[in-house]
C-alpha cells in the first residue's frame, strides 16, 4: 500500500506560478513510477506529467511542455509538479498518482491515487 497526499495547490493569476507536492507513505516509494493528472469542471480526467522511478524519463501533455516541470526526490518520498505561466485553462483539481509497472499517459497502469489539490488560474 502507498499512501499519497497532495499539497501546494491554491488560487493564483495568470502567468503565475504554483508547485505542487505528492508526498508518499507506505512501501518503497522510489519503487513506484509517478504520475500527475488533472480534472477540470465539466471535463474528463486529463493526464499531465509521469516521472520514471529513476528520474531519468519524463512525460507531459502537450498543453503543458515548456511550462510545467515534474521531479521526485526519494529520498524524501516527494514527487513535485512545477507550474509556471499557468493559465484560466489549467484551473483544476490535480491529482497525483503512483504506478508498480512504469510511468504512463494511461490512468488505469497507476496503482495508488491521492485526494487531489485545487489549482485556480484567474485571468
Amino acid at each position: 500500500q502507498v499512501q499519497l497526499v497532495e499539497s501546494g495547490g491554491g488560487l493564483v493569476q495568470s502567468g503565475g506560478s504554483l508547485r505542487l507536492s505528492c508526498a508518499a507513505s507506505g512501501r518503497t516509494f522510489s519503487s513506484y513510477a509517478m504520475g500527475w493528472f488533472r480534472r477540470a469542471p465539466g471535463k474528463e480526467r486529463e493526464f499531465v506529467a509521469a516521472i520514471s522511478r529513476s528520474t531519468l524519463t519524463t512525460l507531459y501533455v502537450d498543453s503543458v511542455k515548456g511550462r510545467f516541470t515534474i521531479s521526485r526526490d526519494n529520498s524524501k518520498n516527494t514527487m513535485y509538479l512545477q507550474m509556471n505561466s499557468l493559465k484560466p485553462e489549467d484551473t483544476a483539481v490535480y491529482y497525483c498518482a503512483a504506478s508498480a509497472r512504469s510511468y504512463s499517459r494511461n490512468a488505469g497502469d497507476y496503482d495508488y491515487w491521492g485526494q487531489g489539490t485545487q489549482v485556480t488560474v484567474s485571468s
